[in-house]
């Protein structure tokens, strides 16, 4: 496969860059407050646990508390991984072989497009910029072959923030159930919706063969826990991945999978804060890209805490990018970790995150940096 050149950038600048501001994760909490929400039991349970292996599919608890948060699954219905991305590669390695095909939006996280295209053919749909990011169901019917076997979507969608339309999402599951096809459907993103009345549900409540990912890496702001998992009413294909697994991470870490309980237990008042935080940085941003409408072209994504703004200054966007980093210490990311081998992937926008509480700070500095290098910029 070829390098993952988003993981391979935050190799270089993630934990050297003063200023994080492209981070899709939300900011996360000391060990000590999330303990302070657990039951005298839970955190009696955490206090004395025992440091084994635990289950490969999680455990019982972790996985009723998982379901909890769908409307049609039960326990049998999920099984957990370490963190996402193991989810996606067990799926993809399980789902396809090398006489099928795939399709897969585009852009997107690369690993949904890299990880099949090693198995299989795959054919990129694009969202249209022009239309909120959105989807062409046609399209996606268009691209369907005879040998076509799985449709890999991402909403809210990474690195563009956007939520499907409901209509759109309904008749893309139609279109799957009409050709039986599966669905693999990204929802890392999903419970920080600007408004809730936009929220999908997740394909896996409403479809046989679909596969809902999730982690409590992002909205939950818990990427320490490495505890992510695939929701799917399809229990032999449940049961084939947990199969595969026993070649990767074998199990869960014991005391991550009861943190992920005690945090799923305290889901709400974790997620409000959480979504009071993006809500509050995404107006932050707005009021600063708005300073320099000459640089930027800015619109508040839908959901999750990232976002997809133009640049529009001299120079490329990638030269743009790395020189605000190396002289400034304010990380974005820049459009190359976002090349597609399958479609023409945006040159001019960059991912910017606004889920972590030191935004003031890295905008002032981003700021201070436009000003001093405006003539050169402008």
């Amino acid at each position: 496969m070829r390098n993952f050149e988003l993981e391979t950038y935050f190799s270089k600048w993630e934990f050297s860059a003063r200023y994080h501001m492209a981070a899709s994760d939300i900011e996360s909490m000391s060990l000590s407050d999330l303990l302070a929400l657990a039951s005298d039991d839970d955190r009696a349970a955490f206090e004395n646990l025992w440091l084994g292996y635990t289950e490969t599919y999680g455990s019982p608890a972790l996985r009723e508390q998982i379901a909890n948060t769908y409307d049609n699954t039960n326990t049998e219905n999920i099984l957990c991984f370490a963190g996402a991305e193991e989810g996606v590669y067990t799926a993809m390695q399980v789902l396809l072989d090398k006489d099928d095909h795939m399709i897969v939006v585009v852009p997107n996280y690369q690993a949904a497009e890299t990880i099949p295209l090693n198995i299989c053919t795959a054919t990129g749909v694009p969202l249209d910029a022009n239309d909120n990011w959105s989807l062409d169901i046609d399209r996606v019917n268009d691209a369907i072959r005879p040998n076509t076997r799985l449709v890999s979507i991402n909403f809210p969608n990474n690195p563009t923030g956007a939520v499907l339309a409901r209509s759109r999402f309904d008749a893309l599951i139609n279109l799957c159930r009409e050709r039986g096809l599966y669905l693999f459907s990204d929802e890392v993103f999903r419970l920080v919706e600007r408004e809730e009345s936009i929220r999908l549900p997740q394909a896996a409540d409403v479809y046989e063969r679909a596969l809902s990912l999730n982690v409590m890496s992002k909205s939950y702001g818990l990427s320490g826990l490495r505890i992510g998992w695939i929701a799917c009413q399809d229990t032999e294909l449940l049961q084939k991945m947990e199969r595969y697994k026993h070649y990767l991470s074998i199990c869960n870490s014991a005391p991550s999978e009861k943190l992920a309980l005690i945090a799923l237990k305290a889901r709400e008042p974790i997620l409000q804060r959480n979504r009071t935080l993006v809500h509050d940085n995404a107006n932050k941003l707005t009021t600063f890209f708005e300073e320099f409408p000459d640089l930027f072209d800015w619109q508040p994504s839908d959901g999750s805490c990232i976002g997809f703004p133009r640049y529009k200054g001299p120079g490329t966007t990638d030269n743009f990018c790395e020189e605000l980093v190396e002289q400034s210490g304010v990380l974005l990311l820049p459009p190359k970790v976002y090349k597609s081998d399958l479609l023409p992937a945006p040159q001019d926008r960059f991912r910017i995150g606004f889920g972590r509480r030191n935004i003031d700070e890295g905008l002032n500095v981003f700021r201070d940096y436009l000003l001093n290098n405006l003539q050169r910029v402008v």
